[in-house]
């Protein structure tokens, strides 16, 4: 059975028991942490759609935290003698995915048990809306057009 997770802006494929680095949690090291799956693979079924998803959870414990290699930038514009050396590295959070559940199984049975069990109709009332009364739109008044000046003459 494997997983596939999106946590910070990307996407995962996980086992139960697998070790993974991922964009910071905020968690603090040793608790437990629920990621919602985009997919789950459970031998030949295949869960894909959201109302086979809906209760399908991947629980994993976080481990540690941790940083990732650093990435070393060089910026410089020719002929002025201006550089700049920069570096970043990114916190992330490692994780331990500790249990895979479907919860497809669950809107299964609950999707059988809907046909047997047929919710009545509610009584519907006519209520007639009261008419809205319609008045007329005033037009806007024409302006006259503007006068023309004599253009001056330049004093060159």
């Amino acid at each position: 059975m494997y997983a596939v997770i999106r946590t910070g802006g990307k996407q995962y494929r996980v086992e139960p028991g697998q070790h993974l680095d991922v964009e910071r949690l905020g968690a603090d090291p040793g608790s437990d942490v629920e990621l919602t799956p985009v997919l789950v693979v459970d031998g030949d079924r295949v869960l894909a759609t959201p109302d086979e998803l809906g209760g399908a959870t991947v629980s994993a414990r976080v481990v540690d935290s941790v940083r990732a290699p650093k990435i070393i930038g060089f910026t410089y514009k020719s002929k002025s003698n201006q550089r700049k050396r920069w570096g970043h590295r990114q916190h992330q959070s490692r994780i331990e995915i500790t249990a895979i559940t479907p919860g497809g199984a669950r809107k299964a049975a609950a999707a059988e048990k809907a046909p047997a069990e047929k919710a009545k109709p509610l009584p519907t009332t006519a209520k007639k809306t009261p008419a809205k009364k319609t008045t007329a739109k005033k037009t806007p008044a024409k302006k006259s057009p503007a006068k023309k000046t004599p253009a001056k003459k330049g004093t060159r």
